[in-house]
């Protein structure tokens, strides 16, 4: 019984995270709508920052391994969106909160996760601080700009935005190699 009261309390949360802000979220709210008492939710989670973090680390894992293996930067960046998609009011709710840490730390994570996994398998045979170096570059440019776009209200179609910027990735090494004019 303690896994559906733990997924009960998490889905009633989420619900509530989706409707208004984490600031205005009690215990007391949650249990209340669970239909249990405080000791049960106390049962499971220290608090609400560790009930924030049990959610992003279980949604993360559910990610990963929905995603053994990212065949191109296109996928890295539907991968991400995905993520921030699944919850988006919540997670921007969780963002524009005190447990802001725990969502950024995730987010590198799961960034570093979906570039290192693409990165891996298509520079295969690449000096390991060239590898590394991608990793780092392409982990740091996916958390970036999901920060930003968080920090801009959500508001643009990131989707777009990475797509656009994947086509204009195509034409990179080609212009780098092209000869200077004089």
């Amino acid at each position: 019984m303690p896994n559906f009261t733990k997924r009960a309390i998490k889905e009633t949360f989420l619900r509530q995270l989706n409707q208004r802000p984490l600031s205005k979220i009690t215990v007391k709210d949650i249990v209340e709508e669970c239909g249990i008492n405080r000791n049960s939710f106390y049962y499971h989670f220290e608090d609400l920052p560790a009930l924030v973090e049990d959610i992003v680390a279980e949604r993360v894992s559910e990610l990963v391994e929905r995603h053994p293996t990212i065949d191109s930067l296109e996928q890295c960046f539907d991968t991400l969106i995905e993520f921030v998609m699944q919850n988006k009011r919540a997670i921007y709710n969780v963002y524009n909160s005190v447990s802001r840490d725990i969502f950024e730390r995730y987010l590198m994570e799961f960034c570093g996760y979906i570039v290192t996994t693409y990165v891996r398998s298509s520079l295969s045979g690449e000096p390991e601080d060239d590898a590394a170096a991608v990793i780092r570059y392409h982990k740091c440019a996916c958390f970036g700009t999901v920060i930003d776009w968080l920090n801009g209200g959500m508001e643009a179609d990131i989707a777009a935005y990475f797509r656009r910027v994947c086509q204009l990735r195509l034409g990179w090494p080609e212009r780098e190699k092209a000869p200077e004019a004089h």
